[in-house]
């Protein structure tokens, strides 16, 4: 009987000694609120497009529980900004923009979550960015206290594909592209949202940046043609699409700022919060389709793809691609992706790529040089080499095909990275395999035995000539795609007269004798 009323006992205490508290007594707070920051910055936002969320701690210091009365943003209603209050979405029509009696516990503190989504057009008519402004205020009259908000917003020119919804299902249909995806004359349905670009289209300038959802596909006999300067931003699973027939000519110019680019044309995800600038993967690829044809890259920065540049088929066609002082980082799968095809290359860097930063595959015509091919990703998640070439695929049907590598030359180039081999050559012995080495450095040492036979006979000039072996370049920070050597640098004068450019990829006047890879040799 005792033990059943002990706990009796307790609770009836417990509920006198609680009702003699004054804990749960919030008195108006007095202007004395303090706060993480006293401004928010939100970062730079496309028009339309929604920010992340940001955060601002406000703290009661003093040793009562505290309401602040009134806790709005400063235009109410009409504001861009929305906030959360500690789990709260406020009052009014408009939720997240006004709130009554925020209480806060003594010596404790409470979370606001800041967004922002902005229409430009409704700030100004006339221009391309803008700084939007507003204020948290809490509290009125005396007690007032604020934070200041601010952010800028980028106008831009969107590139989407329609999207509708059928009226008897209620499923959201979104616009795919319609080709010849296979080249056997015949339109395929790819399922592949995204819209060909009109004619008013054709023609990316640097006046606005653009900003593509889906796949913008380039439609056959035509070409795209993007300005110098001009900045280009993907959504999640978004690329360009060259069709059969159809060309990309991207005519960057050399930047007199290497901080701001102005004159390269760069590539990129639409997140512009300086947390994501150098994620992998926010975006697909531009894709080069078997049957494209005349395709040029010119002081181009391609950034935080999937696959930098897939390009297929066409592997007689020596202007398949040709792609020079471009730099390609950060792709989590390949920098290029090269399917039995034809890429010249000079004055092309590319790093940090999840598999392969260059991959030849299913033969075809490759030529490079002046350029670093290197592979400085995370050495325990990739499990390929820096530069992969072999004469073999699998078709849809899972049939493996061999066709022929008839070329593969790398001229004073610089291939390494922070693993061994960064040099894969995978041939079959009833296809052609053809390639050559001239003045290049490579990371290769055959600690494993397991590369033999006459593809790895280092003493063969007609594959390897002039090649350093597994000399460090002593790059500036290659983690961080700083790939300039040193004066000094074994890549520094041991390459030959080669290609068709006097200047590095930067435009810096090369020396004689020449250094390897992209870069001129410069004093750290």
């Amino acid at each position: 009987m005792k033990k059943q009323l002990y706990p009796i006992l307790c609770i009836g205490i417990l509920m006198i000694w609680s009702s003699c508290r004054n804990d749960f007594r919030f008195d108006p707070s007095t202007g004395n609120l303090e706060f993480s920051r006293d401004t928010v910055f939100l970062d730079t936002v496309f028009t339309n497009i929604g920010s992340s969320t940001f955060t601002l701690k406000v703290f009661n210091r003093s040793n009562n529980d505290i309401v602040i009365p009134s806790l709005r943003l400063g235009d109410g209603q009409n504001s861009f900004y929305r906030l959360n209050v500690s789990g709260r979405t406020g009052v009014g029509p408009v939720l997240g923009k006004e709130f009554e009696n925020v209480e806060i516990f003594a010596r404790d503190s409470i979370f606001i979550f800041i967004e922002t989504t902005i229409d430009i057009q409704a700030l100004t008519a006339s221009e391309t960015q803008f700084l939007y402004t507003d204020v948290i205020e809490f509290d009125t009259g005396v007690n007032r206290q604020t934070v200041d908000l601010i952010t800028l917003v980028k106008d831009a020119v969107f590139i989407f594909p329609s999207r509708s919804i059928n009226q008897n299902t209620g499923e959201r249909i979104t616009e795919t592209l319609n080709f010849d995806a296979n080249g056997d004359g015949n339109p395929d349905q790819t399922n592949i949202e995204g819209r060909f670009l009109n004619n008013n289209e054709l023609n990316f300038t640097n006046e606005r940046p653009y900003v593509i959802f889906g796949f913008a596909g380039v439609p056959k006999g035509e070409t795209l043609t993007i300005d110098a300067g001009a900045r280009i931003h993907f959504h999640a699973d978004s690329g360009i699409l060259v069709t059969s027939g159809a060309s990309i000519q991207v005519n960057g110019e050399p930047s007199s700022d290497p901080d701001l680019l102005e004159g390269e044309v760069i590539f990129e995800g639409d997140r512009l919060e300086p947390a994501f600038s150098e994620v992998p993967g926010q975006w697909e690829t531009i894709w080069l389709f078997d049957g494209s044809t005349n395709n040029v890259f010119n002081h181009v920065t391609i950034k935080n793809a999937t696959a930098g540049i897939l390009v297929d088929g066409n592997q007689d066609d020596v202007t398949k691609l040709n792609i020079t002082n471009t730099q390609i980082y950060n792709s989590s799968n390949f920098g290029i992706l090269a399917r039995a095809t034809n890429v010249t290359g000079e004055n092309v860097a590319i790093n940090n790529s999840g598999q392969s930063s260059f991959a030849g595959t299913n033969g075809g015509r490759y030529n490079f040089s002046n350029s670093t091919l290197v592979n400085y990703w995370t050495l325990s998640f990739r499990q390929f080499p820096a530069v992969l070439l072999n004469n073999f695929g699998v078709d849809a049907n899972n049939n493996v095909f061999t066709n022929p590598l008839q070329e593969a030359n790398f001229t004073n180039c610089i291939i390494y990275g922070n693993a061994n081999p960064e040099l894969i050559l995978d041939a079959t012995n009833n296809e052609i395999f053809n390639f050559k080495l001239t003045n290049t450095l490579i990371l290769f040492e055959n600690t494993s035995g397991n590369f033999s036979g006459p593809l790895f006979d280092f003493s063969n000039t007609n594959l390897y000539e002039n090649v350093i072996f597994n000399d460090d370049p002593n790059f500036l920070d290659p983690n961080n795609n700083r790939l300039e050597i040193p004066n000094g640098s074994s890549a520094d004068g041991t390459g030959v007269i080669f290609g068709n450019l006097v200047n590095d990829i930067i435009n810096t006047p090369r020396a004689l004798p020449r250094d390897l890879g992209a870069y001129e040799s410069i004093e750290f």
